[in-house]
């Protein structure tokens, strides 16, 4: 517990002064000798030390409100909201000073900051600059994925969790979008306790045991909100899942009424990653290929309604009947187009340069030509995108 530490790691030097907040007087109390009188002379040592300790007492309880409020900002807000009034009393310059300093100290290890949850990064530039930088072959998400999620995020109160859907062939840069998201919007990344990532074949592999998953899932979700006021839900192989776990995500989809002005919304993304609708988008790429276009000419009104029709007829999976796609709790569903050679070969770059190894060009050839294309007449696409690049890569470690 964050208090219990705060307690056993304060330094003599901190000690000396929490001991000096307490001691400072209470702006407007008066001295222990203002109001005495001679009949009271004998017993004015006594009560002018009560007076002192209550005071005190009273003065480091503001204190300590005040810093929780820095450092717990939730736990401000419920006080607030319970009508306990933490913050309607003001510091002197000296104890706002020495307010200053402790909380300083305590920020030094401790995760807060002037947002109030430094597990919190929302780095958008960050994320801009990966996006444009590290994903490859995908214009169509990497503007969608920027401009929803940098909008939904800023939102002061938004009224819904944030949807979005991924659809593609494997390789594409579905997870690799997915991890970016995770790194710039979270210090921790993937392993931040405000991240939370299921594969359905792994966290959901047996049917019969659906309504434990259901329950687990749920609750998972809620303790993670309640942990977090900004929440990332990655859901891989999402045409895998149970339609009853379909089914039990809606709610979380679904709009909410604000339950109190006064206090933040929580704001939560929910990712599905799908190779539902692969084939659509490869058709769509492959024609306007062959009609003598380029690929970064495909706009997302093209695509959008021939992959949601595709993903609602699909018989083999739940997840186009599901109440998420019927009821439209989806956002955006956003194409990854296949990968080309080129863009295979700026994989192998970046796989090089990720673990510091030299490379050139006859090697990026090399490691592309390995893959597999598709159609066979054509040979344009890798049908593995650039999944296994980075394993392809030790065949040419010295």
């Amino acid at each position: 517990m964050p208090r219990l530490r705060l307690r056993l790691r304060l330094p003599p030097p901190l000690l000396l002064l929490l001991l000096l907040l307490l001691l400072l007087p209470r702006p407007g109390a008066p001295e222990p000798g203002d109001d005495a009188s001679p009949r009271d002379g004998a017993q004015e040592p006594l009560r002018g030390l009560r007076e002192r300790l209550r005071a005190a007492a009273a003065l480091s309880r503001r204190y300590w409100a005040l810093l929780r409020c820095r450092v717990w900002p939730e736990d401000c807000e419920r006080a607030e909201e319970a009508g306990a009034g933490l913050l309607g009393w003001s510091l002197p310059l000296l104890g706002q000073q020495y307010l200053d300093i402790l909380t300083s100290w305590y920020c030094s290890f401790q995760a807060c900051c002037d947002s109030g949850d430094c597990r919190i990064s929302n780095n958008f530039t960050g994320l801009e600059s990966d996006l444009s930088v590290r994903l490859h072959g995908q214009h169509l998400a990497r503007e969608l994925v920027l401009t929803t999620v940098k909008g939904y995020l800023e939102l002061p109160r938004p009224g819904k969790a944030l949807a979005l859907s991924f659809h593609g062939w494997s390789g594409t840069g579905k997870n690799f979008v997915a991890r970016l998201l995770a790194e710039n919007l979270y210090r921790d990344g993937l392993k931040s306790d405000c991240v939370k990532t299921f594969i359905a074949t792994l966290h959901f592999p047996h049917t019969k045991y659906m309504d434990l998953y259901k329950e687990k899932l749920t609750s998972e979700i809620k303790e993670t909100q309640e942990r977090c006021h900004q929440t990332l839900f990655i859901f891989d192989e999402a045409e895998k899942l149970h339609p009853g776990l379909l089914e039990a995500l809606g709610p979380h989809l679904a709009h909410q009424a604000p339950k109190n002005h006064r206090v933040k919304s929580p704001k939560t993304i929910f990712l599905f990653l799908s190779n539902l609708g692969g084939n659509t988008i490869n058709a769509a790429v492959l024609n306007l290929l062959q009609a003598g276009g380029t690929r970064e000419e495909i706009k997302l009104d093209q695509l959008a309604l021939q992959l949601q029709a595709e993903i609602a007829e699909s018989t083999d999976t739940g997840f186009g009947h599901s109440c998420l796609v019927k009821e439209h709790l989806i956002d955006f569903f956003i194409p990854f187009l296949p990968l080309e050679y080129r863009h295979v070969r700026l994989c192998a770059r970046d796989a090089f340069l990720s673990q510091g190894l030299p490379y050139t060009e006859a090697a990026l050839d090399q490691v592309a030509k390995m893959m597999v294309y598709l159609p066979k007449e054509e040979q344009l696409f890798s049908s593995q995108g650039c999944k296994s690049i980075s394993q392809r890569i030790n065949y040419f470690l010295p």
